[in-house]
């Protein structure tokens, strides 16, 4: 039977053979060999020495496992979501598990579907957290650790991630100092550690200084204000538009164009809405920017995004649709058994995602 007791026998300690006699090694993170010495960010020794006192085991065996790269790294495109036991198949999907299968790793590579999946994250960390298994937080931190990672080097988009880490921050802050450790998967220095390493990310991304390119060729102030407006309208976030009339005064004039916010509101809401918000100016006319940030208030905006994943209503699968292999193979991205497999496709947002696993 197993050794349960705090004695050096017990199991879990590798041990070398060394001239004065057998020496205690410890395993951390990516450094295996490591011998009998263990330190902090800050430098300080955490572990210096044999070790006897269970508090200090614990704590070594805390961070170790924090610092541990999760095994839940699967690369599959597609699964089965499944609410309820049948006779061919038991048990459930649940988030975790759909989170950990499906690839995100490989997806915040493509541009396309970067922005998806930072905005997926965001919906988990405001309300979801709590819901994953230890498995899943695992490999949450360590996918949003490349998403950090990908901001930094190439400078894509930082706001959304800026945002998405502001969030995460006061969830997790709420959980250690206010909720405690009765909701949370693991211990509560794992969670300590978890909350320094978003400040860390925080910080980064607060002091992240993007450089300037220098070009002699065309620069964007140079184009024609016909290319300047085409830009304009190809945006489907106000704060862009804002921000970018913010930098030439050119750009300025056609940001305050009523014919662009009105395209924007047409985009975002509906026709009844406009009617219970309709914001005159004085001459009568419609203030389609104001009308704008009034329905913004009260109502959610319309998500657009490059690639998202798809859900097939007849297979019930969830999957990624690789946009190559359906055009040169005529691939649906599943093993779908309908007819007509494109009609019973349809394209799962961010919020859409959580709600498939609320049972």
């Amino acid at each position: 039977m197993p050794f349960l007791g705090q004695d050096w026998r017990s199991p879990g300690w590798c041990w070398r053979k060394a001239e004065g006699g057998w020496q205690r090694t410890v395993a951390f993170g990516d450094h295996p060999n490591e011998i009998d010495i263990l330190c902090d960010v800050s430098g300080e020794n955490l572990f210096v020495g044999a070790v006897s006192e269970p508090a200090n085991q614990k704590t070594l065996k805390e961070i170790c496992n924090h610092n541990t790269k999760s095994q839940c790294d699967f690369s599959d495109k597609w699964i089965y979501v499944q609410k309820e036991s049948t006779k061919e198949r038991h048990g459930y999907c649940t988030l975790g598990e759909a989170f950990n299968r499906l690839d995100f790793s490989s997806a915040i590579q493509d541009l396309r579907r970067f922005n998806y999946v930072a905005k997926l994250f965001q919906l988990i960390a405001k309300s979801q957290l709590t819901s994953l298994s230890g498995g899943a937080q695992k490999n949450y931190f360590n996918i949003l650790d490349k998403i950090v990672c990908k901001v930094l080097e190439e400078h894509y988009n930082p706001r959304l991630i800026k945002e998405l880490l502001q969030d995460l921050s006061c969830t997790v802050h709420a959980l250690t100092k206010g909720v405690g450790k009765c909701v949370l998967v693991g211990s509560i220095n794992v969670w300590l550690l978890r909350l320094d390493t978003i400040h860390h990310w925080q910080l980064q991304l607060h002091n992240l200084d993007i450089p300037k390119k220098m070009s002699n060729g065309t620069k964007f102030c140079d184009l024609p204000l016909d290319t300047h407006n085409t830009i304009l309208y190809k945006f489907s976030d106000a704060s862009d538009i804002i921000n970018l009339g913010q930098a030439i005064p050119t750009l300025h004039m056609l940001s305050e164009n009523r014919n662009l916010w009105r395209k924007l509101c047409l985009f975002h809401f509906s026709e009844r809405q406009f009617s219970m918000n309709m914001v005159l100016t004085e001459s009568g006319s419609v203030d389609w920017k104001g009308l704008y940030f009034s329905l913004q208030r009260h109502n959610p905006q319309r998500e657009h995004y490059g690639d998202t994943l798809h859900f097939c209503r007849h297979c019930s699968i969830l999957f990624w649709k690789d946009r190559h292999l359906g055009l040169f193979f005529k691939d649906c991205g599943h093993p779908c058994t309908a007819a007509d497999p494109e009609r019973a496709l349809v394209p799962v947002s961010p919020q859409h995602f959580i709600d498939l696993f609320k049972f």
